[in-house]
């Protein structure tokens, strides 16, 4: 199934999206060396597929409908041991059956256990994370979420953040 990823933006809107993207100058990814082994570190996961726990606040699905250039820009704490009965993806633009079905594909939980237990990575951390990606104008996200996650990151003790996005 082919997804418009633009299908919620009017003619103009989408015009200026794909001319907007297409200027975006190139940015250097600010990384940082990690300051211990990987085999000694708590590694989290954040992903941009707008995943929540099945008993969680969903993403506002409706709020992008009505207005793409602000959707919701909120994220959700998803525990290491979440399965695939455990949540709900609801991210507009691309198909969520295949996360549905096998969420190591947009959040690998599983995958990163493997590590754990291989004695790749120290462990997995408590709490992985996810938001809603296609964010157009993301001050809301960039002001209050990442700080928020960074803020629980930094109590659980987090060493390295591996971004999945989709």
């Amino acid at each position: 199934m082919e997804m418009d990823s633009y299908r919620y933006l009017n003619r103009v809107t989408r015009a200026a999206v794909k001319a907007w993207i297409k200027r975006e100058p190139y940015r250097e990814v600010p990384w940082r060396p990690l300051r211990k082994p990987l085999a000694h570190s708590t590694v989290t996961l954040i992903s941009s597929v707008a995943v929540a726990m099945r008993d969680d606040q969903p993403f506002d699905q409706d709020k992008e409908r009505r207005d793409p250039w602000h959707p919701d820009e909120s994220y959700r704490l998803i525990p290491r041991d979440a399965t695939e009965q455990d949540v709900h993806l609801y991210h507009l633009h691309i198909n969520t059956d295949f996360g549905e079905q096998d969420l190591d594909c947009v959040m690998p939980l599983r995958r990163l256990k493997e590590l754990e237990q291989a004695g790749e990575i120290g462990r997995s951390a408590p709490t992985h994370y996810s938001f809603q990606g296609f964010v157009l104008k993301p001050r809301e996200l960039l002001e209050e979420s990442v700080p928020a996650m960074i803020h629980r990151m930094k109590a659980e003790g987090v060493d390295a953040a591996v971004l999945v996005p989709v």
